[in-house]
């Protein structure tokens, strides 16, 4: 995700691409050049922030879905939360030296759709498997020095 400052100096510079497009084009004295420019300075701010905002305000919940088939595949498992709202990630775990799918994952979604995703689909089911749907507790951090 782009930061709120970079956004908003992309934003400042397609206003002063225009400007200079415009300026061009109806051949315009480099007075009104300065004042496009000088709008487009108020305007890129204001812009920019409210887009960061509004990207910002959005709380993700991670949730964990067990007791998956295992020949669910990511999309499906997409297809099949989205039905509750913007799904963001899916992960479906797998076993490192086999490579098979280990019969949970994780989803990430708004906080929201996350909470109606739970009540709707926790022991349903879903590819003839009752799912177990919940939202994911925190990962313990691993101590490096123990392995």
């Amino acid at each position: 995700m782009k930061s709120p400052q970079g956004l908003t100096f992309i934003v400042a510079v397609v206003f002063a691409v225009i400007a200079y497009i415009l300026s061009t084009v109806i051949g315009s004295s480099p007075e009104i050049t300065a004042i496009l420019v000088l709008v487009s300075t108020f305007i890129a701010p204001l812009i920019g922030s409210s887009t960061a905002a509004e990207s910002a305000d959005e709380e993700i919940k991670t949730l964990y879905v067990g007791n998956l088939p295992y020949r669910a595949n990511e999309s499906s498992i997409r297809e099949l939360f989205s039905e509750h709202g913007q799904v963001h990630s899916v992960r479906l775990m797998k076993d490192k030296h086999t490579g098979k799918r280990r019969g949970f994952g994780f989803v990430e979604m708004s906080a929201d759709a996350a909470d109606a995703a739970v009540s709707s689909l926790n022991d349903t089911e879903f590819q003839q498997r009752t799912l177990k749907v919940r939202e994911a507790k925190e990962r313990p951090e691993k101590n490096l020095e123990e392995e």
